[in-house]
């Protein structure tokens, strides 16, 4: 409504300042009155540079766009010399040859008293035709006398806004240095300025001496400001003849989410340092506007916290958008509080003072993420959160480990704590408690609040049920968790996106997985039998013609930010966890005691920090086997066995081949010359097993692919692998076995 008043915006952290940044880029706002300072300006997710300098070269090069547009209507006009040279004689172009053009057209077109105008007028007197011929054509329709006015005036305002642009870009010719520049972009031209109160305090000085001035100020996460922090802002600027310029003042927070960090506990305490500026005046009645409805969360995440507000509903969007309507794949509830006992008899554990860490519910929290992102779910619409900067380091040494260099499985968006999450948002959550002995400082409902109210589509905690249940203080909170089950429901099969509603039960009952180490196991037999069959169908795809145009030939595809599985994989996956609990029946009953007794608490999660490894050396084995793949694994591969079992086996001893056929019986002297090296046992796998395969000689019927189909043949001869001898025999080690 005031576009010529400078506004300054202020809050808390960066990450908040690029959020609300962000918007307001995505607004009908010319990006040359935007001006962001501070350091933060580097994490704003754009191409564009917001920063002092980044705005100095966009005007740079935004004026010789413009003086290239002077020419061209220069050009167009017929005009002689060189007026698009500088700022100064595009703008004596502009008076004397544009605006006489324009005042002309005026005098013969606009409406006397004993003259009604023509329509066609319009069109037949308009200067400027040749320099909008670029335009859709024809400009005016010559029907109705008032629109095509509207027309003309409007491609006026056009050419005129080039040159008022200009006039603003003059002293930017006459101002050599970048610094003199970036301080006049800063005092004059810029009209929305952001920045961190931190930098508000830290420039204060400067910004009075440049004579920075402004209008309105606008504070994000104004609860979570120092009194003093909120203070200083307001005086970025000297007075005029004794008054203050400031208009407007807008505090934007909520008092019921984490205050001010105060290190100094008595200062904190004794002196109540940690209120701040918004809370006091929320505190002492000053009459505030109350926003009733959230846009961020589905309605049943919302409950989780919207006791803590009064009367907060939610906006017509969270019903209706089919982000919000959509389950969430693969997980049978939006959110659930799944129960992590000991591992290894170790709950939370305490490295150094107050340093807190829970190696379960890291693993368990890093599973989870894995998992999803063989569902296909993007990596930056998850992030996982936790409540102390121990946890945080344990988990991020994992992701590290188990997915750092994997390009299947990514990172995260954030791993972090809860407090540096504030303001911010996304849509999973996976949330680490991490406390087992003591329920620590999540007592704070504030902050429990900000834990629940993260998560857009799910949330998944993990902690101690017993622990937490039990305070009084979040007894609303998990009450509604412990509601539904404590043990995590999985639905392999699904694929990322999924078509079931959010509260609608799938058809087939949900697989439940009983602790962390199931979880593991399930996710690294998952993983491998997806790289499996994604080198197999590889390899075919390469020994094929390329398809037609129109036709879809792959089975396996991958999606922006996941591989897209079918519930063959999840089969695999389930079958093989079962299949080792069959090999160790007192799996479930003795588990707590083998892991008392275990010297390495981190053997049961070897498997999954050998599944990159295990890929690479699978592609390898791949690369060296030209002959064609059986659609059957072979016995070897359909067998995985618990990684705890086999820590004590031999690798290699047990080598597993396939039933002979007739073909195979036919060539068997062949198949004895394999070789035993390349039947070796890569380093890190727990057991080996061998499918020999059948290979052409070069001799032998050459017969392609789709000969062989027509006959119907039962064994394919491959045809020779470019750059090997055909007279040479292969094996092929599949990687299959833990």
């Amino acid at each position: 409504n005031f576009p010529e008043q400078r506004t300054l915006i202020v809050t808390h952290s960066n990450q908040a300042l690029n959020q609300l940044f962000e918007k307001i880029m995505a607004l009908d706002i010319d990006e040359r009155h935007l001006l962001r300072l501070g350091h933060g300006e580097e994490e704003l997710e754009t191409e564009k540079d917001f920063s002092r300098y980044g705005r100095v070269n966009y005007v740079l090069a935004r004026r010789l766009e413009l003086l290239k547009e002077v020419g061209r209507l220069q050009e167009s006009l017929g005009v002689a010399g060189d007026v698009s040279y500088t700022c100064e004689t595009a703008g004596h172009f502009f008076l004397y040859q544009v605006m006489s053009r324009w005042e002309a057209y005026l005098s013969k077109v606009k409406s006397k008293s004993n003259h009604t105008p023509d329509a066609s007028d319009v069109s037949k007197f308009f200067p400027f035709h040749s320099y909008f011929s670029n335009a859709p054509q024809p400009i005016f329709k010559g029907q109705n006398y008032e629109e095509d006015m509207e027309l003309a005036e409007g491609c006026f305002r056009h050419i005129k806004k080039i040159f008022t642009q200009l006039e603003e870009f003059r002293a930017f010719e006459l101002l050599r240095s970048g610094l003199d520049r970036s301080k006049y972009l800063l005092v004059k031209e810029a009209k929305i300025i952001a920045m961190t109160c931190t930098h508000a305090a830290l420039k204060r000085h400067d910004l009075v001496e440049l004579g920075f001035k402004y209008d309105n100020i606008l504070m994000e996460e104004a609860a979570q400001i120092l009194e003093i922090e909120t203070f200083i802002p307001l005086l970025l600027q000297n007075p005029e003849d004794g008054f203050s310029r400031l208009k407007r003042w807008i505090m934007i927070g909520d008092h019921h989410q984490l205050p001010p960090v105060i290190k100094n506990m008595a200062f904190q305490k004794y002196s109540n340092m940690e209120q701040s500026l918004f809370t006091r005046f929320v505190r002492l009645g000053v009459p505030t506007v109350d926003l009733d409805a959230q846009g961020r969360a589905r309605a049943s995440l919302c409950n989780l916290y919207n006791w803590r507000y009064k009367s907060l509903g939610n906006l017509p969007h969270v019903q209706l958008l089919p982000e919000f309507q959509a389950a969430n794949v693969g997980l049978l509830y939006d959110f659930q509080l799944i129960n992590v006992e000991d591992f290894n008899g170790v709950g939370e554990s305490e490295p150094n003072p107050y340093f807190y860490q829970n190696l379960a519910e890291a693993e368990y929290a890093v599973a989870l993420f894995m998992y999803m992102r063989l569902l296909g779910y993007p990596a930056n619409r998850i992030s996982i959160l936790t409540t102390y900067n121990g946890q945080k380091h344990l988990i991020r040494d994992i992701i590290n480990q188990r997915c750092g260099n994997n390009p299947v499985i990514g990172q995260p968006s954030k791993v972090t704590t809860v407090d540096r999450f504030q303001g911010q948002q996304n849509d999973y959550i996976i949330l680490s408690l991490v406390r087992t002995k003591a329920v620590g400082h999540l007592r704070d409902v504030r902050r429990l609040v900000v834990a629940m109210s993260r998560a857009r589509l799910g949330l998944y905690i993990f902690g101690r049920v017993s622990l937490f249940q039990n305070c009084f203080e979040l007894t609303p909170v998990f009450s509604q968790l412990t509601a539904r089950p404590l043990r995590l429901h999985i639905l392999p099969g699904e694929s990322f996106p999924t078509q079931r509603r959010n509260g609608e039960m799938p058809p087939y009952p949900a697989q439940v997985i009983k602790n962390m180490p199931e979880m593991a196991t399930f996710v690294y037999n998952m993983y491998m039998h997806m790289m499996q069959r994604s080198h197999k169908y590889q390899y075919r795809q390469d020994l094929l013609p390329p398809p037609a145009p129109t036709q879809r030939t792959d089975n396996l595809s991958t999606q922006d930010e996941g591989m897209e599985v079918d519930a063959e994989t999840f089969q695999y996956a389930h079958e093989a966890s079962e299949q080792a609990a069959r090999k160790n029946p007192d799996t479930e009953e003795g588990t707590a005691e083998k892991r008392a007794d275990s010297k390495d608490p981190g053997e049961t999660l070897k498997p999954m920090e050998r599944a990159g490894k295990q890929e690479k050396k699978l592609a390898s084995a791949m690369d060296e086997a030209p002959s064609e793949m059986t659609s059957e694994p072979c016995e070897a591969q359909k067998s995985v066995t618990e990684p705890t079992e086999m820590q004590e086996s031999n690798p290699g001893q047990a080598e597993m081949k396939e039933p002979e056929t007739e073909h195979a019986h036919s060539e068997k002297q062949t198949q004895n010359k394999l070789s035993d090296g390349a039947s070796g046992t890569p380093e890190g796998l727990q057991q080996e097993a061998v499918c020999e395969m059948d290979v052409a000689e070069e001799g032998g019927d050459a017969h392609d692919i789709s000969q062989q189909e027509e006959e119907g043949s039962e064994h394919h001869k491959m045809p020779e692998h470019p750059g090997r001898d055909s007279d040479s025999e292969y094996s092929e080690d599949e990687g299959a076995g833990d």
